[in-house]
């Protein structure tokens, strides 16, 4: 396949040198220095975009793209507020758009522990929170991947009505501390306290390979297809 790749900062670059090896092209790698390289680009030149790029970009970029023609892999967090722009977009030209908070198997794999743990806790009487960490460069917080752990929790909890960011706590609302360290990739840990025990699940990422690795698999899924999609889709196969 042809890539183009939205976004070329640390996770582009990885995504690149995965692609290449499992024999793709890359048609383009766009950041905000050469935006204007994309313009030059045909309908056929790309079978694919990879979009990492940044919040305040990302809905362009992936309007963009549908409008041409090209399916499109997103993965940027912070811009979810446009969504159903988007789909609704993607429906109508006839596209095809894929869309995940985490690409990586393993965290796709622990939302899915994180619902069934929420839902044998439902009753039990524990304190729910939430950490995520992430490196210094990370620009939106909570973490993508730690709304979509949260709201796995709050539906299947009935006694949470929605998370909270911190420092803000409110009863009835699961809290989430969004950390920024160093250069770490990216941990998750939903813990469950009570008077007598305490029980925690964790993904802690130790690269961005995981990711990257995901999003390509993502983009070879989409080929072909038309509609809008996401990580279930593509675990069914793994099943």
């Amino acid at each position: 396949m042809r890539i183009l790749l939205l976004g070329y900062g640390k996770m582009g670059k990885t995504i690149e040198q995965i692609a290449l090896e499992r024999g793709h092209t890359i048609a383009g790698k766009i950041d905000i220095q050469n935006r204007p390289e994309m313009d030059r680009l045909g309908s056929d030149d790309v079978d694919v975009a990879i979009e990492f790029s940044s919040p305040e970009a990302a809905f362009d970029n992936i309007t963009y793209c549908l409008k041409k023609g090209w399916p499109v892999v997103s993965g940027t967090t912070g811009w979810l507020e446009h969504r159903s722009e988007i789909e609704n977009l993607c429906n109508e030209q006839s596209g095809a758009f894929f869309y995940a908070s985490n690409y990586s198997i393993g965290v796709n794999l622990f939302f899915r522990l994180n619902r069934q743990l929420a839902r044998m806790m439902n009753s039990q009487d524990y304190q729910r929170s939430m950490t995520e960490i992430h490196h210094i460069h990370k620009l939106d917080a909570p973490s993508g991947t730690a709304i979509t752990l949260a709201e796995g929790i709050v539906e299947e909890t009935e006694s949470l009505s929605g998370w909270k960011l911190a420092p803000e706590d409110q009863e009835g609302y699961l809290q989430i501390v969004s950390k920024r360290i160093g250069e770490v990739p990216g941990t998750h840990i939903v813990r469950y306290e009570s008077a007598v025990d305490a029980i925690e699940i964790s993904h802690t990422a130790h690269n961005r390979a995981g990711f990257a690795l995901g999003a390509v698999i993502s983009a070879e899924w989409l080929s072909g297809r038309n509609g809008v999609f996401g990580m279930d889709d593509l675990l069914k196969n793994l099943d």
